[in-house]
C-alpha cells in the first residue's frame, strides 16, 4: 500500500478548512492525509519547525503574513531541506501570477471542485516521486557530509579553496608537490604525503610511496605489466616485475599499488562488499 501524502491546512476559516478535509478525505487516488491544520502562518511555520508534511493547501488573505509570505518564506529554507509543494486555495484569482512566481505547484479558487483538486494532488504526487529519484540516484558510497574540520585547504592560482575531504579520490606525490584529484578537477597543493595519510587514516589508503586513495573510491584491484602505468615507473625491479593497480572511481583512472600493499587493498574492497 502507497504511503498517503501528509497535507497542512493553512487557512483562517474553520468552514473552509472543514471542507477542504472533507475534500481530501474523499480522494481515492492520490491518498492524501490531513496532518495538521492552521489558521495563520505564523501557526503553520510554528508546526512545520517540529514536523513535515509533503504538501500545503494554503489560502491568501489570512490575519498577520499572508499566504503569499508564508510561502516566501518556506522558499527560504536552508539547502537541502527540501520545502513542502505549495497549492494555493484562494477566493482571490487576482494573486495567481505571484503564486506562481513563488513557484506554487497550483492555484485552486474557491469553492474548489473535488476533480480539481484530485488533478492538482496528482501533480503534487508525480513531482514528489521525481524528487525522490532524484535523491535516489545520488552516489551512496560517498561519506556523509564532513565536519566543518574535514576540509583540505590550498592556493590555486590566487584563490584559497576549501575542499571537502568527502570529494577527494586521490593525492598523489610528484616531484616536490602533491596532486589533489576530485570528480571534476586536480589541484596542486604543498604539503606531505605521510602527514595527510595520519590526518585521514580512517578514510584513505596507502596504496604506494606516491598515493593515498580513498577508501570509497577503489573500484578494481587489477594486475598489469610495468609498461601499463606511467606511475610505475621509477619502481623498484622486485615490485616492476609483480605490479598491481588499482580503478579510481569517477575519473577511470588506474594508480600502482606497492607489492607490500596488495593485501591492504583486497582487505579494503573486501569490506566495501560487505
Amino acid at each position: 500500500m502507497t504511503t498517503a501524502l501528509r497535507v497542512l491546512l493553512v487557512d483562517d476559516e474553520p468552514l473552509a478548512r472543514l471542507r477542504l478535509r472533507g475534500l481530501v478525505d474523499a480522494i481515492q487516488e492520490p491518498r492524501c492525509e490531513v496532518v495538521a491544520e492552521a489558521a495563520t502562518g505564523s501557526q503553520a511555520a510554528t508546526w512545520l519547525r517540529d514536523h513535515g508534511c509533503d504538501i500545503v493547501l494554503l489560502d491568501v488573505q489570512m490575519p498577520g503574513a499572508d499566504g503569499l509570505q508564508f510561502a516566501d518564506g518556506l522558499a527560504q529554507r536552508p539547502p537541502g531541506v527540501p520545502a513542502p509543494l505549495i497549492i494555493f486555495v484562494t477566493a482571490h484569482a487576482m494573486h495567481a501570477l505571484r503564486a506562481f512566481e513563488l513557484d506554487a505547484l497550483d492555484y485552486l479558487t474557491k469553492p474548489v471542485r473535488r476533480e480539481r483538486l484530485q488533478a492538482a494532488l496528482a501533480r503534487a504526487a508525480q513531482r514528489l516521486s521525481e524528487r525522490a529519484a532524484v535523491q535516489a540516484q545520488q552516489p551512496t558510497d560517498v561519506p556523509a557530509a564532513p565536519d566543518t574540520a574535514d576540509f583540505v585547504t590550498l592556493t590555486d592560482r590566487g584563490r584559497l579553496l576549501r575542499i571537502p575531504i568527502a570529494e577527494v579520490l586521490y593525492f598523489k606525490a610528484e616531484l616536490k608537490y602533491l596532486t589533489l584529484r576530485t570528480a571534476s578537477e586536480s589541484h596542486v597543493m604543498d604539503g606531505a604525503l605521510s602527514e595527510l595519510e595520519q590526518r585521514f587514516s580512517e578514510r584513505f589508503l596507502r596504496v604506494h610511496r606516491n598515493a593515498l586513495v580513498a577508501r570509497w573510491a577503489v573500484r578494481e584491484l587489477e594486475r598489469h605489466t610495468p609498461t601499463s602505468f606511467g606511475e610505475l615507473d621509477g619502481a623498484e625491479s622486485a615490485e616492476a616485475s609483480d605490479s598491481w593497480a588499482v580503478r579510481i572511481v569517477h575519473v577511470d583512472e588506474w594508480l600502482a599499488v606497492s607489492r607490500r600493499q596488495v593485501a591492504a587493498v583486497r582487505e579494503a574492497l573486501a569490506g566495501q562488499a560487505r
